[in-house]
């Protein structure tokens, strides 16, 4: 259970790298930024869909993934918690 919510806690931060990449020129065509991206843009795309950037600037997908994130880390660990609970 620790373990889920340490992987879901650093995913969670590795989309907060990638979103502050963004205010650098040029730095998501770097080797990090591209590494991050391939990791974190699967994830965010699917909230892209649904959430067309405000103004066609300010893109507030990767909140809202990271709220979702937070949301479905604490739901899968009150399951694992009562799953184990019962053995």
């Amino acid at each position: 259970m620790n373990l889920v919510s340490i992987a879901l806690e650093i995913y969670s931060y590795l989309i907060i790298g990638y979103v502050l990449l963004s205010w650098f020129p040029n730095a998501r065509e770097s080797f990090i930024g591209q590494l991050l991206g391939k990791i974190v843009e699967p994830y965010i795309s699917i909230f892209r869909r649904f959430i067309p950037p405000i103004g066609g600037v300010l893109d507030l997908s990767p909140i809202i993934a990271i709220f979702a994130l937070r949301f479905i880390s604490a739901g899968l660990i009150a399951v694992l918690v009562y799953i184990f609970d019962l053995f």
